[in-house]
């Protein structure tokens, strides 16, 4: 198809605000970025062992010196905390546990309103531990809106509030064309969907600082660029052993928050693919550019669309636009070289115009991208391992940023053997379907984000293979 001229010159404003762009995540070019601890050289013992220093080890780690300050708790991350997605989100601090209401509704329509209840609640706990522990991460409770920019979606978010209301879940507004662009002005939002308390933004990378610092404060060791290489039992005794690159470490129970990176307990592995995720955020906003769009009350915005965008406010007043291009890559290889995309970064600045034309001119100043653990159910699955001595959750699908902290409860939980009404849950005691092995999972996966993008393209109407994984309860969320 041959390019117009409106094509063109929308081509070439996408590519003049790029000029300039930093390639590094926005969130981690901090001077205020902490150093990082020692390495871990030689053997160390401890009670708890905790794998992985993103939000998951990090809670962990904290909530287990919370229940027991006695407890001596040891983390291990294999770079610098927060460095891979806990550093790279877009900062949207969600209540929910089961990746949207829908979702959830779908899987578990038998405990969803207790699901609700317990995300609530655990967003709560957020804040109020970034205000106990002193965390300076930008914590607003703006919540959110999800928008419609095609008429079938402002169809599919009424039938998605009344639903809800079916289900006895309160706090969400219907919005029409007006509504919705008196809170945040685009000429593509024909509705919204509002829920006023159920998020919050925050500045992701500095909440992983905060949360470091407290647990340095209350006596866990952390030691980076300390990769766990083998997980096994030890020879001689009831404890468990993780080789790393210079020692060993021997401890009575292990929690695993890697989740990304392939897991200590192998079985774990097919349930989940990385899937690599884009961002830009643009140069801070001058008084007269956030005037033209609005967006007085700060919340964060998603988009309708199987492939959709998801976009904020900093504190400083730049735009974070992400979302839309879901990369899988064959084999689901791990590699810095996938962090970046410059063709995904000028198809994300393009529609960026498109949505806020009222902004042409203003230029993008960091463009990163990075990996997230994708399951099939796209929520969090826990489970253990040798006799209960090992605890892991993952899965999250890009919604672990408050989902994290109610994952290192249950993993805790289950490291005591204890029944709890997190245990309890039909979510916390199933697992979603593995995905297949290669090519499958490629040619799997491939079909899937095609027949997304021609549903988008066709007022929404999911084709054959859709509906079948639908059936099958199998995803793949762009």
């Amino acid at each position: 198809m041959t390019a117009t001229p409106s094509d063109r010159a929308a081509d070439a404003l996408a590519a003049a605000s790029l000029a300039g762009v930093r390639p590094v995540p926005f969130w981690l070019d901090d001077p205020a970025r902490p150093a990082a601890e020692a390495a871990l050289t030689g053997d160390e013992h401890c009670g708890l062992l905790v794998v992985g220093g993103g939000y998951s080890g990090l809670w962990t780690a904290l909530i287990a010196k919370e229940r027991d300050p006695g407890l001596d708790v040891v983390l291990i991350e294999g770079s610098e905390t927060g460095w891979a997605a806990s550093g790279r989100n877009g900062g949207f601090c969600a209540a929910s546990l089961t990746h949207g209401l829908g979702n959830g509704i779908a899987r578990w329509p038998g405990e969803i309103r207790r699901l609700e209840e317990l995300g609530a609640a655990n967003l709560d706990a957020i804040e109020e531990s970034v205000g106990r522990y002193g965390i300076d991460c930008d914590f607003e409770r703006t919540g959110a809106i999800d928008v419609a920019t095609e008429p079938y979606q402002v169809a599919e978010l009424a039938a998605a509030y009344d639903e809800a209301r079916r289900y006895g879940i309160e706090g969400l507004e219907l919005l029409d064309a007006g509504a919705v662009r008196a809170e945040v002005d685009s000429p593509r939002f024909l509705g919204g969907l509002l829920d006023r308390r159920g998020t919050a933004m925050l500045h992701p990378a500095k909440l992983v600082w905060g949360l470091k610092r407290a647990c340095l404060e209350r006596g866990v060791r952390i030691y980076e660029n300390t990769r766990g290489l083998e997980l096994a039992a030890e020879r001689s005794g009831p404890r468990m052993a993780v080789r790393t690159p210079y020692g060993r470490i021997f401890a009575d129970r292990v929690a695993l928050g890697t989740n990304v990176f392939p897991s200590l307990v192998k079985r774990v592995r097919p349930y989940t693919v990385p899937v690599y995720d884009y961002a830009l955020t643009t140069e801070p906003l001058t008084d007269a550019q956030l005037a033209a769009i609005g967006w007085r009350g700060r919340q964060g915005l998603g988009d309708s669309a199987n492939q959709f965008h998801y976009f904020r406010l900093t504190a400083d007043r730049r735009v974070l636009w992400g979302g839309y291009d879901a990369i899988y890559p064959f084999g689901g290889r791990l590699s810095a070289e996938l962090d970046h995309r410059p063709e995904t970064y000028l198809k994300l600045a393009r529609h960026f115009f498109r949505y806020f034309p009222q902004l042409e001119g203003v230029r993008f100043s960091h463009a990163w991208g990075g990996a997230i653990d994708t399951c099939s159910r796209f929520s969090a699955f826990f489970g253990t391992a040798h006799g209960g001595r090992v605890a892991y959750a993952a899965g999250y699908t890009g919604l672990g940023v408050g989902a994290s902290r109610f994952g290192a409860e249950v993993m805790l939980d289950l490291l005591a053997g204890s029944r709890t009404e997190r245990t309890e849950l039909e979510m916390v005691r199933t697992k979603p379907l593995p995905f297949p092995p290669e090519p499958v999972a490629w040619a799997g996966i491939g079909l899937t984000k095609w027949s997304l993008a021609r549903a988008d393209a066709d007022a929404g109407r999911r084709n054959l293979w859709l509906r079948t994984m639908d059936r099958l309860g199998l995803g793949f969320d762009s």
